[in-house]
């Protein structure tokens, strides 16, 4: 049986987009509609990506203390799904934020231990990006 795709499906889809691209446009216009979708439906996992989504538009807005803020409830909603890709992209985009705020050591932390995650899964695209980020902080 196939069911029908609703706003809270389509939203945080868009949203989850936006987020990955960096589209500060689209993160502005879907991660509210996101989040307002997935808190109507008490949707957690919907919850927690429309709380990514917000972190990473506030880190591309310069607001790292609001980012930082959607970012660790993001990641306590997916630790408490237990969804360890999800919880890899979080803690990837947490060391985004470290990095941004020119905090190497935090940032390091919080990309290995995505790297961790995306290699218990062995989603070897994500672990690649998150190798590549983890090498650009480290000095030479």
């Amino acid at each position: 049986m196939v069911t029908p795709t609703t706003d809270n499906d389509l939203y945080s889809m868009l949203a989850d987009v936006a987020s990955q691209l960096y589209d500060l446009a689209s993160l502005r216009q879907y991660a509210p509609l996101a989040e307002e979708a997935s808190s109507r439906y008490g949707h957690t996992l919907y919850q927690a990506i429309a709380q990514r989504a917000w972190g990473v538009e506030r880190r591309l807005a310069g607001e790292f203390d609001q980012a930082e803020t959607r970012l660790k409830r993001a990641l306590e909603l997916f630790e408490e799904l237990d969804t360890h890709w999800q919880i890899g992209r979080t803690l990837k985009e947490l060391g985004e934020l470290s990095t941004a705020r020119a905090d190497t050591f935090t940032a390091r932390d919080y990309f290995t231990r995505a790297l961790a995650e995306f290699e218990k899964l062995k989603a070897l695209p994500d672990a690649d990006r998150t190798r590549a980020a983890l090498k650009s902080i480290i000095p030479r």
